[in-house]
């Protein structure tokens, strides 16, 4: 990248896994058809550009030199973030025309992006869900989140709390505290950062607290992940698609396979993220 509360019901958002019962099992099948990737079947290798947003960054950095290594490709990858006006964000790069083969973020922003045209939904292959938590300054107490109340007194007893602005700060701000009651005494004290990478506002003491995706604040140093209850987890879906105007569309799609696969799996766990199991 945050209690009337009297179902247990996880929220999955528009980006959750129930999105993707309307990809065809045929789409995600030709999806994973690339050509296998025997350690030792390197044809010549092209130039694959790849954009990706937090969620999966940690997992692709980690199996990008395997991915190399296997195929002869060179990846050549930018970062930022799946919405918003920055210049690194993702639609801002795609919309000036920056190259760009395979494109990574959670599904709602894809399907955003395919809406404005940058990329091609019908290739979108899901890679793992996505879970949110809170982080607070390493040394610092860790609240009590064990339980939805819990998680409301201590976002109420919170002198500062940063956010990001894409899929987990828009369910902190639209759904989770309106749903707790709480919006009118926490939003006041919360921000919405950005550029900045909200692990790293609290590491820095800048927050107290700091909501976004688990993947995005394990490699931070510094901070502490509090993890909040199930009833009020947002599962979302790290996804990845081809960019409609892809140079190499071919080489996308057998990284796209590759990040997918079995092989790719521990990896993207490590990562705190939870691969997607394939049938």
């Amino acid at each position: 990248m945050g209690n009337p509360l009297t179902d247990a019901t996880r929220h999955r958002g528009q980006g959750g896994a129930a999105a993707f019962g309307m990809l065809s099992r045929r789409t995600l099948l030709g999806a994973l058809a690339a050509p296998a990737l025997a350690p030792h079947a390197r044809a010549a290798g092209v130039e694959i550009h790849v954009m990706s947003s937090g969620s999966f960054t940690a997992a692709y950095q980690r199996l990008g030199p395997e991915f190399e290594r296997r195929t002869g490709h060179r990846l050549v990858s930018a970062f930022g973030a799946s919405l918003g006006p920055d210049p690194t964000a993702l639609p801002q790069r795609l919309s000036r025309g920056e190259p760009a083969d395979v494109v990574m973020a959670l599904s709602d922003g894809l399907e955003a992006l395919g809406r404005a045209g940058h990329v091609d939904i019908a290739t979108m292959v899901p890679l793992a869900e996505t879970r949110i938590a809170f982080a607070v300054r390493s040394g610092t107490p860790k609240p009590d989140m064990s339980t939805v109340e819990a998680m409301r007194a201590a976002l109420l007893a919170a002198g500062s709390i940063a956010y990001s602005p894409s899929g987990s700060g828009l369910y902190f701000e639209r759904e989770l505290v309106q749903r707790l009651g709480i919006a009118e005494q926490v939003l006041p004290k919360s921000r919405r950062w950005f550029p900045d990478r909200i692990g790293a506002v609290v590491a820095r003491g800048d927050a107290e607290l700091g909501l976004q995706q688990i993947s995005e604040l394990l490699p931070i140093p510094g901070i502490e992940i509090v993890r909040i209850p199930e009833e009020v987890q947002r599962v979302s879906i790290a996804a990845a698609a081809l960019a409609t105007r892809a140079r190499q569309p071919d080489a996308a799609r057998q990284l796209v396979a590759f990040l997918a696969s079995p092989d790719a799996a521990e990896v993207v766990a490590s990562t705190g993220l939870d691969p997607i199991r394939r049938r």
